[in-house]
C-alpha cells in the first residue's frame, strides 16, 4: 500500500526531528489515555468503596483478573505492534497489514474463551484470586460483568498498541478516553441510582469497553493512513505467531507476575482481615494512577525506538531513551514528595470511616513513593530491548519486580514481620529491579555502539 504524504511526514518526523519534540509529541496522547484509563480505575475503588469495606475489597480481587485480561491483551497488541513498526520502518507495509488483523481476530477469541470458562466457574474464581467469604459476593457480582466484556476488553488494548506503534496515538487516545469518561459517568448511575451495587461498576466498565472498541475499529477501518483489520487477512502462520510472542512476552511476564503477586498479596493478608486487603487494593490502585504517567510517556517512546533500530539509528534509540529516562526520574520525583506529604489523606478519600484501612494504606503508601522516582529506569530498562525485539532481555527486566522480587519477599517477610513485610515489599522490590534495569541497558548501549560502529565502517 503506497504511503500517504501524512504518513510520510511522521515517519521522517520520528527519524529526524529533535527526540524531545517527537516523543513528547506522541506521548501526550497515551499519557491522557493512561491516567484516564487509571482514573476510571479509581472512580471504580471509590464508588464502590462508599458501599462498604468489603466490598472495597472486592474491587481488588477482580483486579487481578482483570491484569491477567490485559496481560494476554498487551503480549499481542505489543508483540504484534512493535513488529509492525520495524516492518513499516524497513518499508514491509504489506506484512504489517497481515499482522494487524492476526492480532485482532486472535485477541478477540481468547476473549470468548475467558468469557466462557470464567463465568462457568464464577465463584472458584474469585477465591482462587484471595477473596474471603465476606468479600465473595460482592466479588462474584463485580467479576460477572468483566468476564462478559472480556473480548472487546483485549481488542481495544490491542488495537489501542497497534494504533500507537504507527505514530497514531492520538486516534487510539479519543477510543479510550471516551471510553473511559463514559465509565466515570455511568458509575454513580449503576451502583447508586439503579441500586446495582459492585455488579453496577462492572457493568459500567463493561459499557465503556464496548464503546472503546466500537471507536477504535472505525479510527482503524476508516482513516486511509492507518493499517485496516481485516477478517480477508487473517491468514495466521506458527512463524508470525512467534514473532509476537517473541516481541510480547515481557508484557505478559510483566503484567501476569504483577496479577500473581496481586493474587499472592491478597492470600498473605486475610489473615488481617478484609481491611488490609482494601487497603493494599486502594494504594495500588492510587500508585498505577501515578505510574500510568510514566507508561505512557515510555510509550511515547517506543515507536520512535523500534522505527529508528529498524531504520539502523542506533545513536538516536540512545539518545531517545536518556531523554526519557531523565525526564521520568525529575517528574516521578515531584510527584513522590507531594504523595508523601498527603498520604494519609489520599487513603481517607476512599475509606475515611474506617480507621484500620486508613493506618495500614498510609504506611504502605509512603513506603511505595519512596521508590517511585526509579520507574523510570525500570520502565525503560524494560520498553527499550522490547521496542526492538529483544525478547529475552525485555522479559528479565519486565518479571524481575514481580517474580523475582516481590513474591519471594512477600513469602519470606510476612511469615517474619506481619502486616509490615506486605507494605515494604514493593519498594524492596523497586530497588531490586532498578539495579537489573541499569545492568540491561548497559549491554543494550554497548551493543548499539557496536552496530553504529559497524554501520560507520560498511559505509566508509
Amino acid at each position: 500500500m503506497e504511503q500517504t504524504k501524512e504518513t510520510h511526514d511522521q515517519y521522517y518526523e520520528m527519524a529526524h526531528a529533535p527526540v524531545g519534540r517527537v516523543i513528547s509529541k506522541l506521548a501526550v496522547p497515551t499519557i491522557i489515555s493512561m491516567l484516564v484509563t487509571s482514573i476510571y480505575n479509581m472512580a471504580d475503588t471509590f464508588f464502590v468503596s462508599q458501599l462498604g469495606t468489603s466490598a472495597s475489597g472486592a474491587v481488588g480481587i477482580i483486579f487481578s483478573a482483570m491484569s491477567i485480561i490485559q496481560a494476554l491483551s498487551f503480549m499481542i497488541g505489543i508483540g504484534s505492534g512493535n513488529y509492525i513498526a520495524r516492518l513499516i520502518g524497513a518499508g514491509n507495509r504489506e506484512l504489517a497489514e497481515k499482522l494487524a488483523s492476526i492480532a485482532f481476530f486472535t485477541g478477540f477469541g481468547m476473549g470468548l474463551v475467558i468469557t466462557v470458562l470464567g463465568t462457568a466457574n464464577i465463584h472458584a474464581l474469585v477465591m482462587m484470586l484471595g477473596s474471603t467469604v465476606t468479600i465473595a459476593p460482592y466479588a462474584e457480582a463485580y467479576a460477572s460483568y468483566i468476564l462478559l466484556a472480556a473480548p472487546f476488553m483485549m481488542t481495544s488494548f490491542i488495537m489501542n498498541n497497534i494504533l500507537r506503534f504507527q505514530g497514531k496515538a492520538l486516534f487510539a487516545m479519543v477510543g479510550i478516553t471516551t471510553g473511559g469518561i463514559l465509565n466515570i459517568v455511568l458509575d454513580p448511575i449503576f451502583i447508586f441510582g439503579m441500586d446495582m451495587g459492585t455488579a453496577g461498576a462492572a457493568l459500567a466498565t463493561g459499557i465503556s469497553q464496548f464503546v472503546s472498541f466500537c471507536i477504535l475499529v472505525a479510527m482503524c477501518n476508516i482513516r486511509k493512513d492507518c493499517i485496516s483489520i481485516d477478517i480477508r487477512k487473517f491468514r495466521p502462520t506458527l512463524k508470525l505467531y512467534g514473532q509476537i510472542l517473541y516481541g510480547g512476552v515481557a508484557s505478559l511476564g510483566r503484567q501476569g507476575i504483577a496479577s500473581v503477586a496481586t493474587i499472592l498479596m491478597n492470600v498473605m493478608a486475610q489473615p488481617y482481615g478484609d481491611a488490609a486487603i482494601a487497603a493494599m487494593s486502594i494504594v495500588n490502585r492510587f500508585m498505577m494512577f501515578v505510574g500510568s504517567a510514566m507508561i505512557g510517556f515510555g510509550q511515547g517512546f517506543q515507536p520512535v525506538c523500534s522505527y529508528c533500530f529498524g531504520a539502523g539509528m542506533y545513536k538516536r534509540v540512545k539518545e531517545a531513551c536518556m531523554f526519557c529516562i531523565k525526564v521520568s526520574t525529575a517528574v516521578l520525583f515531584v510527584f513522590a514528595v507531594i504523595g508523601l506529604i498527603f498520604s494519609g489523606n489520599i487513603v481517607a478519600v476512599f475509606r475515611k470511616d474506617d480507621l484500620d484501612v486508613i493506618r495500614i494504606g498510609t504506611l504502605a503508601l509512603r513506603l511505595q513513593l519512596c521508590t517511585l522516582p526509579l520507574m523510570g529506569i525500570t520502565v525503560m530498562g524494560n520498553m527499550t530491548p522490547q521496542s526492538m525485539g529483544y525478547g529475552t532481555w525485555a522479559t528479565l527486566v519486565s518479571t524481575a519486580r514481580q517474580g523475582w522480587f516481590l513474591i519471594p519477599l512477600l513469602l519470606f517477610l510476612t511469615p517474619v514481620i506481619g502486616i509490615l513485610g506486605i507494605q515494604i515489599a514493593q519498594p524492596l522490590a523497586d530497588v531490586g529491579t532498578t539495579v537489573l534495569a541499569v545492568w540491561v541497558l548497559h549491554l543494550i548501549f554497548k551493543e548499539l555502539l557496536q552496530k553504529e560502529e559497524l554501520a560507520e565502517q560498511n559505509q566508509n
